[in-house]
């Protein structure tokens, strides 16, 4: 049997600076992270602050659509 609507589903965090300043995606790419959400808990968008390997610091990644 198959859920219909798992509660914890994933979903993928991308720099927000990269995004905004166009860091040259052929180069380095945008950082992006992997993670699980509870979608009960947390409805809206996830922000967390991760580290960004093309920045070389710690920025906001925002969750993005699959």
């Amino acid at each position: 049997m198959a859920k219909g609507k798992d509660v914890r589903v994933r979903v993928i965090l991308e720099c927000n600076s990269c995004v905004r300043n166009g860091i040259n995606k052929e180069s380095r790419g945008i950082s992006k992270y992997i993670t699980q959400k509870n979608r009960h808990n947390t409805p809206n968008r996830l922000e967390l602050r991760k580290f960004c390997p093309c920045c070389y610091k710690h920025t906001l990644h925002g969750e993005i659509k699959k």
